[in-house]
């Protein structure tokens, strides 16, 4: 099932708009298989088989981050990646992160 999290685009969040709560958190992770929550962010590992592929996939997620205009917190190591989602402005998840985590496992596939 291709999630419709890939066909829609990021919006611009500001201060005020409330963060998902938990229940829309969870029908929201169901369509992004491999994040899981770590409080109010989400993140994924992705390993690769070496130094250079793990490079070419942060700049792939870069692009992404870019297009949408909401970008992941990276943290790398050789061929291990991490990716965290959060939306800085409203202290929590919004709908955003789950479509960049979508664009981001559409990379894989």
């Amino acid at each position: 099932m291709v999630s419709e999290l890939l066909h829609r685009k990021c919006k611009s969040c500001e201060s005020g708009i409330a963060a998902l709560n938990q229940q829309e958190t969870s029908q929201f992770l169901q369509q992004v298989p491999g994040w899981v929550p770590q409080g109010e962010r989400i993140e994924r590992e992705f390993r690769f088989k070496d130094f250079v592929q793990a490079i070419n996939f942060v700049n792939r997620v870069a692009k992404v981050a870019e297009d949408e205009g909401h970008h992941p917190d990276f943290q790398i190591h050789y061929n291990k990646v991490t990716l965290v989602l959060w939306t800085h402005s409203i202290g929590g998840l919004s709908e955003n992160d789950f479509i960049v985590a979508a664009k981001i496992n559409k990379l894989l596939s």
